[in-house]
């Protein structure tokens, strides 16, 4: 059995610490085999840096998916191709940079993952995701069973279609962008696993992963304001998957949600009486 461990988008210098911090820990407490984290925010909210990519690898990441932010930061455009591994929604035009899908070679055999984007009030618009995903799995089936979709997009119908449609020729097919977490998790028939929504990797005490009171005050007056990514405890949010490595077809799925506590330094008199064996 393949344990798929997929954490939801990861919103700025708190998610990703804390993915960074948890995710070891995570691997060895659920003897997770195979790791996919969405990293479309996790540069200051918006995007993702060549640096950030290579943390999170680092730090146990097998494959990091994305989705309309993909772009925000510069210099992702020339880097995205030399690293496999990021990827990019699939359903972009021809000639865009980087790739929207790879297999990975594991101990348990090879997994492959791809990253659709949905369309349904979505910016920019790409191309129809159901015939580029249908392409994808059809070609990816002649490599592995075992095929992890990543679905970024706002509505939960164009989500929950996008899964009927796959089931039985994919493994799991879990949501991303509103980074709220769904309570939807389930199998289909043909042994699909499904989550709407994975949720995000983000400050728990804020909307979205941003600070409260700037997007409150923008709902009220209607003007333009900067949404700093708030700060605090960290909200883990994501999905654990139960794979038979062989079929593809999944045999759980849970949702993850757990708050991490940040240590608080101790004062500086404490910390004094500490170290003089007080």
């Amino acid at each position: 059995m393949l344990t798929i461990l997929f954490l939801g988008d990861i919103v700025g210098e708190p998610g990703r610490s804390a993915v960074i911090a948890r995710l070891p820990i995570l691997k060895q407490q659920h003897a997770i085999d195979f790791v996919v984290v969405n990293g479309e925010n996790a540069a200051a909210g918006r995007g993702i840096t060549p640096k950030i990519t290579i943390d999170l690898l680092r730090a146990g990441a097998s494959v990091i998916t994305t989705g309309d932010h993909i772009w925000d930061q510069k210099e992702i455009i020339p880097f995205i191709g030399t690293e496999p591994r990021l990827l990019r929604p699939i359903n972009y035009p021809a000639g865009a940079p980087g790739s929207g899908s790879i297999v990975l070679e594991t101990a348990k055999g090879k997994v492959g993952v791809i990253n659709v984007q949905a369309r349904t009030f979505m910016q920019p618009i790409l191309e129809n995701p159901f015939e580029a995903i249908d392409v994808a799995v059809a070609e990816m089936r002649g490599e592995t069973a075992v095929i992890f979709v990543d679905a970024h997009g706002e509505t939960t119908s164009e989500k929950i279609a996008l899964g009927r449609f796959l089931d039985g020729r994919v493994s799991a097919v879990i949501g991303t962008h509103t980074h709220v977490q769904t309570a939807d998790e389930q199998i289909f028939p043909g042994g699909t696993a499904f989550l709407c929504d994975a949720g995000m990797c983000g400050p728990a005490e804020s909307i979205l992963g941003r600070a409260i009171d700037p997007i409150v005050n923008r709902f009220i007056s209607n003007l333009p304001a900067p949404f700093p990514v708030a700060k605090g405890e960290v909200r883990l949010c994501g999905a654990l998957l139960r794979v038979n490595e062989t079929s593809g077809r999944a045999v759980s799925i849970s949702r993850l949600n757990e708050v991490v506590v940040q240590e608080v330094p101790a004062p500086a008199e404490q910390q004094a009486k500490v170290s003089a064996g007080g």
